[in-house]
């Protein structure tokens, strides 16, 4: 019941303060880029889209939220209240996974996808990027006061989540980049099943490992909040 509250609440902000009007113009920006290909490029351009926009998108949002957060003591609140660090982090990575999930979906119908087993993957791929998107995001945002240090702080995470799946897209195949945790999400968008799985259970150790971090290092920041170390 709690997380389900969490979850609502997370929602409610992200409307109240234009989060999905922002999917939503994107969205059909994008739909709209789709429809101006050739039939034979709309598969790739969906698939960049997908990861690089509803999926990633979670990576920019969190540093806008945790900002609005801090600034209007939310934080201070839910630091003094019953709430536990992995549920926070749960609502977060749900509420923003939903709506990227969504998105991605319109952008597949969009690029002419119609084999429902496609479909599957895709949702899977786009709401795992968004988990690991929004995880990195958190990490970043718990330790910035602005979001010019934000922006300056995801470019490292932005080189080594992007760098591996665009070369992987660009027919680059060797171990290291068809294991990258982004190739893995690229492979699912594009609907390959092959090693799938093999590429969930290394996807699922790697979110494991995210999800510790990323709840050591909430945890530090729920302990100073308000400038003082609880």
């Amino acid at each position: 019941m709690r997380l389900k509250n969490l979850i609502l609440g997370d929602i409610k902000f992200q409307l109240k303060y234009g989060f999905y009007f922002v999917y939503l113009v994107f969205t059909c920006f994008y739909i709209v880029l789709i429809n101006l290909f050739p039939k034979q490029w709309r598969e790739m351009a969906a698939t960049i889209m997908i990861f690089s926009d509803p999926a990633a998108m979670g990576l920019f949002f969190m540093g806008a939220i945790i900002l609005l957060e801090k600034s209007q003591r939310v934080l201070n609140s839910i630091a003094v209240s019953p709430v536990k660090v992995w549920e926070y982090i749960l609502s977060k990575v749900i509420s923003l996974g939903f709506i990227a999930t969504l998105v991605g979906l319109l952008l597949a119908i969009a690029a002419g996808e119609n084999n429902i087993n496609d479909f599957i993957l895709i949702v899977l791929g786009t709401f795992l990027g968004s988990v690991i998107f929004t995880l990195l995001g958190l990490i970043v945002a718990a330790n910035i006061n602005s979001l010019n240090q934000f922006l300056i702080a995801t470019v490292p995470f932005e080189l080594i989540i992007f760098l591996p799946p665009m070369l992987y897209l660009y027919g680059y195949h060797n171990l290291i980049i068809r294991l990258h945790p982004g190739s893995i999400i690229i492979q699912l968008l594009l609907g390959k099943s092959e090693s799938l799985v093999l590429n969930l259970t290394l996807l699922a150790i790697f979110m494991g490992l995210l999800f510790l971090v990323t709840c050591r290092v909430l945890k530090r920041m729920f302990q100073s909040v308000g400038g003082i170390k609880l």
